[in-house]
């Protein structure tokens, strides 16, 4: 599964590990009461077009505005709906959201079953296994999430305090497994097929969910699953389906945002196609410096015909 990242997992990203069989390709985290005022950002957030599965992450704090926001999305067309409760970043555990609802798992439990009651879509909810050192609450605050109506669980192996510092504890993800019955997803520090194995065998849990190794490779998604399931070798796709899916990526976020807003928000996703596909740095400086649209859509094309010339040699 594609993890939901802030800013990064956008539509046309989700679309491209879609498109090479990632089982589930999460939203980025879409603030609930944002979202219900209508603000033009959330709802770019949660759009799903072109996605057969469609899974939309909700943030907030309040259970009525979480379960309007999460009927709304359903109605557009969404077929899960994940409940925030991991996001670390200070601007949404102040809020007493995200990661913070950690710390009051009766509040976390209701905002759970309002969702739920809210929608006919599977729930499912993202958290770490716990605030801090002293307070790993993961187990409890999944066996609450469970009787509350959640059908899945994901856990980011670290806690809140950690951010994304040191290494992911797989093993610990092991106690949320033997509380729940519903499927437990492992995310954290998922860099290629051997993590992957890694998680599962350590943690027990049914899935893997990737993030970061999937900005600039969203194929990676879909080929880790064949291969979990196959027993074959991660293999890429061919450079030319590779440049197309990245094309593809840039043109609708230019067609969602603007050609300059668009520019803007790709150049993470740029730097990140140009760095594994091994261009040249002077092709990459170019790439995520311009300025123009169309000469980045160019440059992006030369990025994987330059790994085409080098893999032909």
């Amino acid at each position: 599964m594609l993890a939901p990242m802030s800013g990064v997992s956008d539509a046309g990203m989700r679309r491209a590990a879609a498109r090479f069989g990632a089982t589930l390709a999460f939203s980025e985290m879409v603030a609930s009461e944002f979202f219900l005022d209508g603000d033009e950002e959330s709802r770019l957030r949660a759009a799903g077009d072109g996605l057969a599965a469609h899974a939309v992450q909700l943030v907030g704090r309040e259970p009525g505005a979480m379960g309007e926001a999460a009927r709304r999305v359903e109605g557009a067309g969404a077929s899960l709906i994940d409940i925030n409760m991991g996001c670390p970043a200070r601007r949404v555990a102040g809020g007493l959201a995200g990661a913070a609802l950690m710390r009051d798992v009766d509040h976390a439990a209701r905002i759970v079953e309002a969702v739920a009651a809210a929608v006919r879509a599977p729930v499912s909810v993202k958290m770490r296994l716990g605030w801090d050192e002293g307070e790993r609450n993961a187990p409890q605050l999944a066996r609450r999430a469970e009787a509350a109506g959640a059908a899945m669980i994901t856990v980011h192996a670290r806690t809140r305090r950690q951010f994304y510092q040191g290494r992911a504890d797989w093993r610990a993800v092991a106690e949320v497994v033997a509380e729940v019955g519903v499927p437990v997803v492992v995310n954290g520090d998922c860099g290629g097929l051997e993590d992957a194995r890694a998680m599962l065998a350590a943690s027990g849990a049914r899935a893997v969910m990737i993030g970061r190794a999937a900005i600039g490779a969203p194929w990676i998604v879909g080929g880790i699953a064949r291969a979990l399931q196959t027993g074959a070798p991660l293999v890429d796709p061919p450079l030319a389906e590779r440049r197309e899916a990245a094309l593809s990526h840039l043109e609708s976020l230019l067609a969602a945002l603007g050609r300059r807003a668009g520019l803007r928000h790709a150049r993470k996703h740029l730097a990140a196609y140009a760095e594994k596909a091994g261009a040249a740095p002077a092709l990459r400086s170019a790439l995520v410096t311009s300025e123009d649209a169309d000469a980045a859509m160019r440059l992006l094309a030369r990025v994987f015909e330059s790994a085409e010339g080098r893999e032909a040699a």
